[in-house]
């Protein structure tokens, strides 16, 4: 069973979240949640909460154990930017792109097949 979580519109580039996302990839929840606290990023916080809402949405929606669940797959994708200027010499404006992410994360529950699976993926690498 898959449980999906978006966070839209985040203010913070999509490079900066991709660096904290890279940490976390096909951890379990609990180990994820036990990083990202102690990550000392910014973006950290906002995955931090994605996590915890995707794992509660499995929880109370599918009644899933938190303890089986692990993180399947996790994007930051590029949002829209705000542009604003910024007065530069001789009359001129220079631009400032403001960007904004969507974080998406799909979890899934440990099977013994998914856990023999992870094993041979490990092994290939």
């Amino acid at each position: 069973m898959e449980v999906k979580a978006f966070a839209r519109y985040i203010r913070m580039t999509p490079r900066k979240v991709r660096l904290i996302i890279d940490m976390i990839r096909g951890k379990r929840v609990l180990e994820a949640e036990t990083i990202l606290k102690f990550t000392p990023r910014l973006a950290a916080k906002p995955v931090l909460k994605l996590l915890k809402s995707a794992a509660a949405n499995g929880k109370n929606n599918f009644k899933l154990d938190e303890a089986n669940l692990f993180i399947k797959k996790i994007t930051a994708d590029q949002g829209p930017m705000l542009k604003r200027f910024r007065p530069r010499a001789f009359g001129r404006a220079g631009m400032i792109k403001k960007r904004m992410s969507h974080i998406t994360i799909i979890l899934e529950e440990m099977t013994p097949k998914v856990v023999k699976a992870k094993k041979e993926v490990v092994k290939n690498k």
